[in-house]
């Protein structure tokens, strides 16, 4: 059973997402918040799987609430769900530590469907919008080109390297077998290995990575 906190400064949104969560027989909304400082206190306590999280509140952010419940280092994962289209609160969050991004208005399947591969270790960015959060990402100030990349990748194989490619394209796992002709179970097992050696959590990561370690530049 997935446990998860619910946060946002509106009372009938947290009301909508919890009878809409609760009615999944695998997931349990075990407490709400209605400021970014509440969700700190209440991800300490309650220890949730899942955090979803508005982003703008009252005290406190939820940007700087998902960094510190992050920080924490507990298991909780974060996924911002919110109005707000593709700006700066999405690359911050992520950067923050959140592990998806989805809009308010997606359909109630598609909010419990996220929350499963969140819950699940994985991280999601609204279909919608994967690719222009990653094109976005390439239009931001990069590292300058002629930054070293970082020790860890030299450990990743050839073959590592070009799953990684594809993953900070946004490509999903199927697309990167289609690509590179191998079987999902492989390409699973590439994604695990290039997230371990890097010391990375999630794609969420490893896309950030890419980019603000010289990896791809950007515009790449």
């Amino acid at each position: 059973m997935t446990t998860l906190l619910i946060v946002d400064d509106q009372e009938l949104v947290r009301v909508g997402l919890r009878k809409i969560l609760d009615g999944e027989p695998d997931m349990t909304v075990v407490g709400e918040a209605g400021d970014g400082a509440e969700a700190v206190a209440e991800a300490s306590r309650l220890r949730p799987e899942v955090v979803l999280m508005d982003v703008r509140m009252p005290v406190l952010d939820g940007i700087e609430a998902t960094r510190r419940i992050i920080r924490a280092g507990h298991s909780t994962r974060v996924m911002i769900l919110t109005t707000f289209g593709l700006d700066g609160y999405v690359y911050d969050a992520l950067r923050a530590g959140a592990s998806g991004f989805m809009l308010k208005d997606a359909r109630p399947e598609e909010i419990a469907a996220a929350v499963r591969i969140v819950a699940s270790g994985d991280a999601l960015l609204a279909p919608a919008v994967t690719r222009a959060v990653i094109e976005e990402f390439a239009r931001q100030p990069g590292p300058p080109t002629e930054i070293e990349p970082p020790a860890a990748v030299a450990e990743l194989t050839p073959r590592e390297q070009e799953v990684l490619a594809l993953l900070v394209r946004g490509l999903s796992n199927p697309e990167i077998c289609e690509q590179l002709v191998i079987s999902e179970a492989t390409a699973k097992t590439h994604v695990a290995h290039i997230l371990q050696k890097l010391g990375l959590r999630d794609r969420v990561q490893a896309v950030i990575y890419a980019y603000e370690s010289g990896l791809v530049a950007p515009g790449g």
